[in-house]
């Protein structure tokens, strides 16, 4: 490989002002090697350049805190509804263009929003009163070769299939709004007869039309980030919302469990403290007995997750803190999520790509799902950026951090920036084959998330 990094021993140590008299030449002006100084800290720091890419690696950070906030939105939550709609409307968007013109076409619906209906829960019945609105906002292209897209079919298609397996009682409770539109982004500039290249990506003549079937360049300025690994307790809080919010033994023997889950934790190094918001569906509640007793269970089988996941951590419990028995004010619904009644849900404002919400961990604001999965820099980034940590992480037992940053129109696989944070030190010639193998795995990760086997909130 042209481009490494050539320094594979550990660095001194001794965190950004730069220390004059440490800057050594890592071989043939490919790389260098400098100390900086952060907050009285100094830590070295390594970079090299593969073309138009600069990358930078910091090997010696400080360890994370120990003291962590962690929250995770469930299945049913409508945050959640809302990225995984706009995901499953991407990949079959893209499957049927794929199927049908051999590429997949220009299109986002990473603007989509979900906004509450209205619904009536009583103990041991609830109806719907208004519809769930569903806005559908994006662009899509609605043609190629002159044959036409259905592309309104398609989504709304989609979009009651969707409903009718993560929430059935919505079945016939849906306002489905689409505002799509084939619109290309401004840079088409008119001259003379000529139409810009631009203008026919939402309406090619043929698949020859599309930038990306020559080159994939980045399509916005954006960025990804990924750390790895996930502590005991983030992985905790991933597996109580899964187990109250998707399939598991205690959802399928407890059919009055809804799926719109939300768990906040606080942790430090001598305790965990959650709260668990987990709804009940008031078909199976008969009385406001049946709704506490259920909350024990819950609260039970909470304790055991935890006997078997951190054993070794006192962790405290205090399930649906709004409820107010005496007043019948329960977390108890008709479809077992708050959608139907009021609540909104966003792509971007739930789950980042990895499932978590860490406000203490390195984080970024992209809503990745709905994106275009063959070059949005806001999705792939996302992706590769955590893939990376984590191979980082493999190979060296170190806490990773990885950021990747793109350039608008500089190539998907050349980010402008990359950075890399570690723990400790790591062989240098590992972390240039992973660099190397991450920027070659972009179409691939396309493959990938067409299949649906990736899941990005």
């Amino acid at each position: 490989m042209d481009n490494q990094f050539v320094h594979s021993q550990p660095l001194p140590t001794s965190g950004f002002a730069r220390d004059a008299g440490f800057t050594a030449t890592l071989g043939a002006g490919i790389a260098s090697a400098e100390q900086f100084h952060i907050w009285g800290v100094t830590m070295p720091h390594i970079r090299t350049k593969i073309d138009d890419c600069t990358i930078d690696w910091e090997p010696q950070i400080p360890a994370p805190t120990s003291t962590n906030i962690v929250e995770r939105k469930g299945l049913g939550h409508p945050d959640t509804l809302a990225d995984h709609l706009a995901e499953v409307l991407s990949r079959v968007y893209s499957r049927v263009t794929l199927d049908d013109f051999g590429a997949v076409l220009h299109h986002n619906f990473d603007k989509l929003a979900l906004l509450g209906g209205a619904s009536e829960v009583r103990y041991g019945s609830g109806r719907m009163i208004d519809p769930v609105r569903v806005l559908v906002n994006g662009r899509a292209a609605r043609s190629c070769a002159g044959r036409t897209i259905p592309v309104d079919d398609i989504i709304e298609d989609t979009v009651r299939g969707f409903f009718h397996e993560r929430l059935p009682e919505l079945d016939g409770h849906l306002d489905i709004r689409l505002n799509v539109t084939s619109n290309s982004s401004p840079g088409a500039v008119h001259v003379d007869t000529e139409t810009p290249d631009r203008v026919k990506w939402f309406n090619p003549n043929s698949i020859m039309d599309l930038r990306e079937h020559r080159v994939r360049l980045s399509n916005d300025t954006s960025l990804g980030t990924g750390w790895a690994p996930d502590s005991p307790f983030e992985q905790f809080a991933r597996t109580v919302a899964d187990h109250f919010s998707s399939t598991s033994p205690f959802t399928l023997a407890n059919p009055w469990c809804g799926s719109d889950v939300k768990i906040m934790g606080y942790s430090t190094p001598e305790e965990v403290d959650i709260v668990a918001c987990v709804p009940q569906k008031c078909a199976h509640v008969p009385n406001r007995m049946a709704y506490l007793a259920n909350k024990e269970a819950v609260l039970a089988e909470c304790h055991q997750l935890a006997l078997t996941a951190m054993p070794d951590v006192p962790v405290r419990f205090r399930i649906n803190t709004r409820d107010i028995p005496d007043r019948d004010e329960l977390y108890l619904t008709y479809t077992g999520s708050s959608i139907e009644s009021g609540d909104e849900g966003v792509v971007g404002r739930g789950n980042r790509v990895n499932g978590l919400i860490t406000p203490l961990r390195p984080m970024n604001v992209e809503g990745a799902n709905g994106k275009n999965p063959v070059y949005h820099v806001g999705k792939l980034y996302n992706v590769a950026a955590r893939r990376l940590a984590q191979r980082l992480h493999e190979v060296s037992g170190n806490y990773a951090e990885v950021h990747m940053v793109s350039a608008t129109g500089q190539r998907l696989d050349r980010p402008w920036r990359i950075l890399i944070r570690t723990t400790g030190a790591v062989e240098a010639a590992e972390v240039n084959e992973l660099i190397h193998e991450t920027l070659a795995s972009f179409p691939a990760l396309t493959d990938e998330i067409l299949s649906g086997t990736t899941v990005l909130a």
